[in-house]
């Protein structure tokens, strides 16, 4: 078996580190990290970066493995996750996220995303958010929950290219983009699926939100209580524990 890993915004792959250290450690050490473009490795030339486009990559990607795989998928991850399996569900043998509010016709975005949704002004606030030293911008980091060596090496990926990215990912999914992409939410209910609900994450929508998307999606529910947005960094031996069990009960025993 093979677990993919997708993670968001303004990340790199170096967020995964604690997790897979503990997965690593529960016998999982088949795990691909997977980078969209503009998020910790360069933004191609020409790539629009919409939320069509990384429904795109993503599918490319998943296509070159032998066999479906295990996927989970962080913040924005976590919606090209569902995106692309609402085109290509049997590109995976299960899947995880914890992104799925982002799809409920009654989401709105979070402060910060309407902030880049609006010309000039994200444009403006991203400036600030990316400038200083990348000491000052880990440091941000660490605040928001992200753990001291992997916010040094997401602080050292805040650049100019994923910035643009930003900016055009936001604006693409500005509403109602996200509430009719949602109506093909109950297509991922074709594997089984986990949506991670972590309490405290305060870019998610409301928890009735997302309990309601997950219930959509077919998807069983796995309550990270008291964690926040960046919940694998902050407690990652209970993401393990969450992630294996649902693997052991739904995906490897099928």
């Amino acid at each position: 078996m093979t677990v993919v890993l997708v993670h968001g915004n303004p990340e790199s792959a170096a967020l995964w580190d604690p997790l897979v250290a503990e997965l690593a450690r529960a016998g999982v050490d088949d795990v691909v990290r997977l980078s969209p473009p503009g998020f910790g490795v360069p933004l191609p030339a020409g790539f629009p970066a919409t939320v069509t486009a990384y429904r795109d990559w993503l599918i490319g990607e998943l296509e070159r493995f032998e066999r479906p795989v295990d996927l989970l998928g962080h913040d924005w991850g976590g919606g090209h996750l569902a995106t692309a399996l609402m085109a290509r569900p049997e590109l995976v043998r299960s899947w995880a996220s914890d992104a799925l509010g982002l799809f409920e016709p009654d989401y709105t975005w979070h402060d910060l995303a309407q902030i880049w949704q609006t010309p000039g002004d994200g444009e403006a606030h991203l400036e600030e958010l990316f400038g200083g030293t990348p000491a000052q911008r880990a440091e941000q980091m660490e605040s928001f929950g992200v753990g001291h060596a992997e916010a040094l090496q997401l602080a050292g990926a805040q650049n100019e290219d994923m910035k643009q990215a930003i900016l055009a990912l936001y604006r693409s999914a500005a509403q109602p983009a996200m509430a009719t992409l949602g109506k093909e939410l109950p297509t991922l209910a074709a594997r089984p699926g986990l949506a991670l609900l972590a309490t405290a994450d305060p870019f998610g929508g409301t928890e009735e939100l997302r309990r309601r998307a997950a219930d959509r999606a077919g998807a069983e529910v796995a309550v990270l209580d008291e964690l926040g947005h960046w919940w694998m960094s902050e407690d990652p031996a209970r993401a393990a524990r969450v992630l294996t069990a649902f693997w052991r009960a739904r995906a490897w025993s099928a």
